[in-house]
């Protein structure tokens, strides 16, 4: 497909959160800080088939807003998403683009369709914003949620909607939040009666590296010479990077199962590492594992969709022996 480039790239703002979490009341507020020369667009995402969102927002002249209805652009066929936002471009040549996905959406999906070279001559991303309400951040069934955490690991900015009406029970789950999180180097926001200017929002993406690459056992097994194969199943290992940071991990089938006390073992010897997260199909049953340094938590969980673990450091390392020792931790494994 054949974009039609503006003469500028536009400054291009996603705004994710789950659902109810305030995204459309903050992009209402950011809109009105529009400046009267100026035309912003505003692509909508709602995953049903009738939009409600978009008569919230301005109807008046400098504004155009487009609604895309039906599944979701970050990770349904990127083609409703790709003619959408050329049209966009191309017809109302926007000053400013400001893209808000479902709230059942994978952010950093869309940014990997938004940051590929051919859309950067029509956009200059900026700083991948999540919302998220702090006044339900004490509800740990809302928040422990794999597409939360997602939402979460996504966003450079971080704004905590209805700050002015969090409990204590909120604030200790923001601090425990914000300590998770510590090694993104994300910006958080409040927002409560202060609202957030464009100012604070308006900064250059810093991407992320994420390469998915086979199992390093499986790596060792090609040449020096020759690539690597594409990889669309379980397992497979990854290496993110992010800031100054780094994310090794493993996604496994969830028909593996592990030895409970030797896998907890694994993880209590390992050294120099900021953070470990993971979830394991255990002999004594699924159990999620959340490490810091200054606590080792682990406990009894449902069902999880797979097997992982994420390991961040600062310092690169070779994680050879631990795929090893992660993988003598399994339970007949000659049954894979």
């Amino acid at each position: 497909m054949k974009l039609i480039s503006p003469t500028q790239a536009v400054p291009t703002h996603i705004i994710s959160g789950f659902l109810g979490a305030g995204k459309t009341t903050l992009l209402q507020h950011l809109l009105s800080q529009k400046p009267e020369n100026e035309v912003w667009a505003v692509l909508m995402n709602e995953f049903g088939q009738i939009g409600v969102d978009q008569q919230m927002l301005p109807q008046t002249q400098g504004y155009e807003v487009k609604e895309l209805l039906g599944g979701c652009l970050c990770c349904s066929s990127q083609l409703p998403m790709q003619i959408a936002l050329s049209r966009l471009l191309s017809e109302s040549k926007p000053d400013r683009l400001f893209i808000e996905p479902t709230g059942l959406g994978h952010p950093a999906q869309l940014l990997e369709q938004l940051t590929e070279p051919h859309w950067q001559p029509s956009i200059a991303m900026r700083a991948l914003v999540t919302v998220v309400d702090g006044s339900r951040l004490h509800d740990g069934g809302w928040t422990k949620q794999n597409l939360y955490a997602d939402q979460l690991k996504a966003a450079q900015i971080i704004v905590v909607s209805h700050a002015d009406t969090m409990d204590f029970a909120d604030e200790q789950a923001l601090e425990a939040l914000q300590s998770e999180y510590q090694a993104y180097q994300q910006t958080w926001l409040m927002s409560g009666q202060e609202h957030i200017s464009l100012q604070q929002i308006d900064l250059p993406y810093v991407g992320t590296q994420r390469k998915i690459q086979p199992l390093l056992k499986i790596q060792k097994t090609f040449s020096a010479g020759q690539s690597l194969p594409e990889i669309k199943q379980l397992p497979y290992h990854y290496v993110e990077t992010a800031q100054g940071y780094s994310v090794a991990g493993w996604k496994l089938p969830k028909r593996w199962q592990f030895d409970f006390y030797a896998l907890l073992d694994l993880l209590c010897e390992q050294q120099g590492w900021l953070r470990i997260k993971g979830i394991f199909n255990t002999n004594q049953g699924w159990k999620t594992f959340n490490f810091n340094p200054e606590q080792f938590n682990y406990q009894s969980v449902e069902e999880s969709i797979d097997n992982r673990i994420e390991i961040i450091v600062q310092q690169p390392r070779d994680w050879q022996v631990f795929e090893q020792q992660l993988f003598q931790c399994q339970i007949n494994p000659d049954q894979d």
